[in-house]
């Protein structure tokens, strides 16, 4: 039996390089001033979801919500094996907390239609809330895994997964459709293939396509959307007016939660003390401890 499955995925702030000059007034980060990348533990759930699809068959759905540039990561989804790419983007949603962005992602996965995994990373690296899978599957009322390391067993009705608990592991069984979100352990991401590569490179979205309409009086819109439809390489594109959300969910409108300071922390080393590897060393390294009230 093949099934269908939807992976959410986020491109994020390179937060190795994060510091206090990329907050904006509003508490959000100015995502211009550093690199994007693909968030690492949702790569990993797209791994996942491709390993299930290439035992099982089936289809897997890449949906991201960002602003325009986020095209590139769905095009390194398709590099991977990805079968589509959703693309949510409207002005209106950005600034939005986990409440919002998982209402908006909800939304949008009603409109794709039937599914019977939704896979996800444990975590955004930008925020680190783990919140927004939860959120989407309670919005959904679908029952859900989380940190899920492997997937035991899939059957017509019902899959068997392992998570990761304190100390151990323990192993759940559940009907589908369900909401599953990946520790980065599961998994290890594949390399892009290079045909896929030359394949989807040209893949564009709508915002892609308008602005290569702009200036140029010999391309039409509408006649671009059925090019590259008829060679799967349109990016659907989905904005609060398609998805016909509430407004007053979306966004910073409805976020009730906002970052009030970020700082960057840097950990200095002061005076230090080599300690020979000797029998008399170990005993200064000993009175050293206790003097500091560190033993003792």
């Amino acid at each position: 039996m093949s099934y269908r499955s939807i992976v959410l995925v986020k491109q994020v702030p390179d937060t190795a390089n994060i510091s206090g000059q990329v907050m904006k007034p509003d508490g959000t980060v100015n995502r211009a001033m550093l690199p994007a990348i693909f968030n690492p533990e949702d790569k990993v759930a797209l791994e996942l979801a491709l390993q299930t699809r290439d035992k099982n068959g089936g289809e897997v759905i890449a949906l991201t919500m960002g602003p325009p540039k986020a095209s590139e990561l769905l095009r390194e989804c398709l590099y991977m094996g990805a079968d589509r790419g959703i693309l949510i983007s409207d002005r209106k949603f950005a600034g939005a907390d986990t409440l919002a962005t998982s209402y908006v992602l909800s939304e949008a996965i009603k409109k794709i239609g039937s599914f019977d995994m939704i896979f996800a990373g444990r975590q955004a690296i930008d925020g680190d809330t783990a919140q927004v899978g939860p959120q989407t599957a309670e919005k959904l009322n679908l029952p859900q895994v989380t940190y899920a390391e492997k997937i035991i067993d899939i059957t017509k009705n019902k899959i068997t997964i392992r998570r990761k608990i304190d100390g151990g592991h323990e192993v759940l069984e559940t009907p589908l459709p369900l909401l599953i979100t990946v520790i980065k352990d599961a998994a290890t991401p594949r390399p892009f293939k290079a045909t896929r590569v030359m394949a989807y490179k040209n893949a564009r979205s709508l915002v892609e396509l308008e602005k290569m309409v702009e200036g140029n009086t010999l391309l039409y819109l509408d006649d671009l959307i059925e090019e590259y439809t008829s060679k799967s390489l349109f990016i659907e594109t989905l904005t609060m007016d398609e998805l016909a959300v509430d407004a007053n969910r979306c966004g910073l409108h409805g976020s009730p939660t906002k970052v009030f300071k970020i700082d960057s922390v840097v950990l200095g080393g002061g005076e230090h003390i080599k300690i020979e590897p000797t029998k008399e060393g170990l005993g200064q390294l000993v009175d050293k401890l206790m003097d500091d009230h560190i033993f003792g």
